[in-house]
């Protein structure tokens, strides 16, 4: 602990403002309202700050990682020796002609707005994806018949060895629910995305039809990861999930939700082991109905 102090009082030191949270539960800052604390939340000021803080992780050897909206994470409910760096400070967005340059902390919603403000198409799909830019770089995200690599241009990061590189979309290794920075250490600073010129009104008509879709078939009214998990090759996770009758399964205050079997949600009490627990039934259900082991698509993070 007196490590992570340290690198606190000298991340204060050298960046004055930093937003610096010692003991800060999890919980507070994901989608799923659950996670116990880690050692150090911060949230870097600036790029220079962020890259600082980074380099000097990393000179320490202290475990740590980087969060965005925390919309396709669960933490368990332990104690995390862990520092946690949030990317909220990351959130600048840049127009010009057919394209846009964003920090890794933008909001998608805030970036397909601003496509729209400038009359460009290629983001609706992202608008109502409760993520941020480099979240959803990191998985592809997508919704709709839409994904995030069809967009992006380039993406800076930071490598392993601490240096600044950019690499061109097709260089991210991009699949579904799947791209390079998984597991390689590298650490996505920002991103240029290439869309094209479009009629604003039928850019907010579709986002407008895209959001009507996700209130009418998403349980947005109660805490959730979003997709609990990937689209398996045969068929869908939801449709295989509603096949083996385990809409409204309930373990603890998780359930399999009603509206949409493709969810697992917070109904006010879950824990950790509530939802792990139900993914394993739902797992081991579907798989006895259909022969289809899913793979979860939520993110999960144990402790200690």
């Amino acid at each position: 602990m007196e490590q992570v102090d340290s690198f606190a009082r000298e991340l204060n030191r050298e960046y004055p403002g930093t937003g610096i949270f010692l003991g800060e539960p999890m919980r507070r800052h994901t989608t799923f309202r659950i996670g116990g604390t880690v050692s150090l939340y911060a949230q870097p000021k600036s790029l220079d700050a962020f890259v600082w803080a980074v380099r000097e992780l990393r000179r320490r050897g202290t475990e740590f990682m980087v969060l965005g909206n925390g919309s396709n994470v669960l933490f368990s409910d332990e104690p995390h020796k862990l520092v946690v760096l949030g990317t909220e400070r990351l959130d600048t967005v840049r127009v010009s002609l057919d394209s846009m340059i964003c920090g890794a902390g933008v909001m998608l919603s805030r970036a397909a707005s601003a496509a729209l403000e400038a009359g460009l198409t290629g983001l609706e799909f992202a608008h109502g994806i409760p993520g941020t830019l480099g979240g959803g770089i990191f998985m592809n995200a997508g919704a709709y018949g839409g994904e995030l690599k069809d967009t992006v241009e380039a993406v800076t990061f930071i490598s392993p060895s601490g240096a600044l590189r950019t690499v061109a979309g097709q260089e991210c290794e991009f699949s579904y629910r799947h791209s390079r920075f998984q597991g390689s250490g590298e650490v996505i600073l920002s991103a240029t995305l290439r869309l094209r010129p479009g009629d604003p009104a039928a850019i907010r008509g579709r986002m407008e039809e895209l959001g009507a879709l996700r209130r009418e078939k998403q349980p947005l009214n109660f805490p959730s990861a979003g997709s609990t998990f990937k689209r398996p090759r045969e068929g869908y996770a939801a449709q295989l999930i509603d096949e083996a009758g385990l809409k409204g399964l309930t373990v603890g205050g998780a359930q399999v939700s009603e509206k949409h079997a493709g969810f697992i949600v917070n109904t006010g009490s879950a824990t950790f082991a509530d939802v792990t627990a139900l993914m394993a039934q739902v797992r081991e259900r579907v798989y006895q109905n259909s022969g289809v082991m899913l793979e979860p698509e939520v993110r999960i993070i144990e402790g200690p």
